[in-house]
């Protein structure tokens, strides 16, 4: 299984700082909140911006939310950054023995199990919004 990219949880790290502190948020005020690289801030900033979740403020710096925080979801975040590819959260390994009944059908048993899977774990994240994270924080 190919894990869920760390853009994921560095997204929602960089939403929740927004919310929280808006005044703060630079690009480097965040990257030394993740403990990573501006770069790396710059990058998932961009694709938050596409995603139309945030507005990022160009001469004085800082990024501000486009929505509130009750009406961004984890699966808004989750789907934003590409933490996986589209309806593909698990991959099954190529190129199986045709010849052995389980090589055979391991593909078309097992992708239905996975969409189910896929599918339960982005209705809890679309129940789950960044307000309700920010008030655990606090």
């Amino acid at each position: 299984m190919k894990q869920i990219s760390t853009r994921f949880s560095i997204a929602v790290h960089m939403l929740s700082l927004i919310s929280v502190r808006p005044q703060d948020c630079t690009g480097d005020f965040i990257a030394g909140s993740v403990n990573t690289n501006p770069v790396i801030i710059r990058r998932i900033m961009g694709m938050l911006k596409k995603a139309e979740l945030v507005d990022v403020r160009p001469g004085v710096g800082g990024a501000v939310l486009r929505k509130d925080p009750e009406r961004i979801t984890l699966l808004d975040v989750y789907r934003a950054v590409n933490a996986a590819e589209e309806h593909q959260l698990f991959r099954i390994h190529e190129n199986p023995n045709f010849d052995c009944p389980v090589g055979r059908n391991i593909e078309r048993v097992l992708q239905a199990e996975l969409r189910s899977a896929q599918a339960a774990m982005e209705t809890r994240l679309a129940g789950t919004t960044l307000d309700q994270l920010v008030h655990q924080f606090q």
